[in-house]
């Protein structure tokens, strides 16, 4: 019996000094170079670990997490705001504080959004694409608690002349959305909208009205035998115009009534519309959601498992609203539906309802492509007769495995956005990987972020971003 406890005592003592030299016995092993860390799953966070992974692959959100926090001076404002707590997490991730981990605990965020009144269980399946607006209006409450009254030592803002309502000017008809004193803080996800309705009687143009967006959520268009599903059908379904009918014009009712010489009232003419949506102001980080959903005859809910093809660069110009004007003005309407294209190798023509007459193929956002595969991280610039102004390029992409009742999400991240080309990671959790460009492009994307790189110089007026 004695024999037994000497035993004991030798291995207690051995465990300890394990213990003491490297860490707990499920120590964590040290990282492949090259490798970023996995986060643990704690219970059913896959979403989170996913979101947060991709999140850390776009530098101007972690630049913008980084002036944003300046503002917070205490350890204990520190530890109370989820803009620090998110920071932190994505600057680990991100490779720009060295760690020896290769797994990392992430529940930290967790406990901070519950701090902010959001109850989100680590053990029931939750959605990345709604954790991403959860943080995203988190962070905009975050801002909106801030005092707005310039600090007294700030000179530099005190010195800038104040800009009055009557020193804004706007070319569209509509009236002028009010403007944030402090809209430079707004995060790099936000962008804005633009509705228009035209009358199909009298042409008459009703008011641009705007609305804010953290996300364009896509529908998947049915697919057409004998073609795939590209990126660029998803875009032209989101912005295809749609007939409103039964709307009041205030145009064809000035009209009705001037031809009555009586003066008697008439009733409203009611006539039907035509709304068009456009991106008013593109972001510098596009966050796009793929809708995977759909309802079947029973009304049971279905899983789209169809490969929407997308591409490395992704370009923006022919969705961005316009200030009409004559055309004669129009300097800054580049890549618009006649684009004129040097070199159609790498392109497909759109359908035929969607290719104007007599003008050469668009370029195919998500059109398969030699050209990108052989050569990633270059754009073909040289194709285009003039550079596209609004250039984007891809930075993480979600995947779901599973279907709708019970899955799984993985990220593939980009990493080392140098000249060369850009490093592939596969993530799930705890696992990390390297991943190739062509395994990204063959994935079956619910999530694509891509960041805006230098394109051609923007023009200075009113009606841009």
């Amino acid at each position: 019996m004695r024999s037994w406890g000497v035993l004991g005592g030798a291995a207690a003592a051995l465990a300890a000094g394990i213990y003491v030299l490297w860490g707990p016995i499920s120590g964590r092993k040290r990282r492949r170079r090259g490798l970023v860390p996995g986060l643990l799953n704690l219970g059913n966070t896959c979403f989170m670990n996913s979101l947060l992974q991709g999140l850390s692959s776009c530098p101007s959100f972690i630049r913008w997490l980084e002036e944003f926090t300046t503002q917070y001076t205490t350890e204990q404002e520190h530890n109370q705001h989820l803009s620090v707590t998110l920071l932190q997490l994505l600057r680990v991730l991100s490779c720009q504080e060295v760690t020896e981990d290769d797994v990392l605990d992430a529940s930290c965020l967790l406990e901070v959004l519950r701090m902010n009144r959001w109850q989100i269980s680590s053990f029931e399946e939750q959605d990345a694409h709604e954790l991403f607006h959860v943080l995203t209006s988190s962070l905009e409450d975050e801002r909106d608690r801030q005092p707005r009254v310039t600090h007294l030592f700030d000179v530099h803002s005190l010195e800038q002349p104040e800009i009055t309502q009557k020193q804004i000017s706007c070319r569209t008809r509509g009236s002028l959305p009010p403007v944030s004193s402090h809209w430079k803080s707004q995060h790099p996800f936000h962008g804005r909208l633009t509705s228009n309705m035209v009358c199909k009687h009298c042409e008459h143009q009703s008011p641009v009205r705007f609305d804010t967006f953290d996300s364009l959520s896509l529908s998947i268009p049915a697919a057409v035998w004998g073609r795939p599903t590209t990126l660029d059908h998803c875009l032209h379904h989101f912005i295809s115009s749609e007939s409103v009918k039964d709307v009041v014009c205030d145009n064809c009712t000035k009209i009705q009534a001037e031809g009555i010489l009586n003066g008697q009232s008439i009733e409203n003419q009611r006539t039907t519309f035509v709304k068009q949506l456009k991106l008013g102001k593109l972001p510098q980080c596009l966050c796009i959601h793929l809708q995977r959903l759909s309802w079947s005859n029973q009304g049971t809910p279905l899983k789209r498992h169809e490969h929407v093809q997308f591409n490395e660069f992704l370009v923006m110009d022919i969705y961005k609203y316009r200030v009409p004007g004559p055309k004669s003005s129009q300097e800054g309407a580049v890549l618009s539906n006649s684009t004129k294209v040097k070199s159609l190798k790498f392109l497909l023509p759109l359908a035929d309802a969607e290719q104007p007459a007599g003008t050469k193929p668009l370029f195919m956002n998500g059109a398969s492509s030699s050209t990108f595969l052989m050569s990633p991280g270059t754009f073909p610039l040289a194709a285009f007769s003039e550079a596209p102004l609004y250039l984007y390029r891809l930075m993480a992409v979600w995947c779901t495995i599973g279907d709708m009742h019970s899955g799984h999400f993985v990220t593939f991240p980009a990493r080392s956005r140098a000249p060369a080309a850009a490093k592939w990671l596969w993530i799930s959790d705890e696992s990390v990987r390297r991943a190739s460009l062509h395994e990204v492009l063959a994935a079956s994307a619910y999530l694509l972020f891509y960041e805006r790189v230098h394109g051609r110089a923007q023009p200075q007026s009113p009606a841009q971003d």
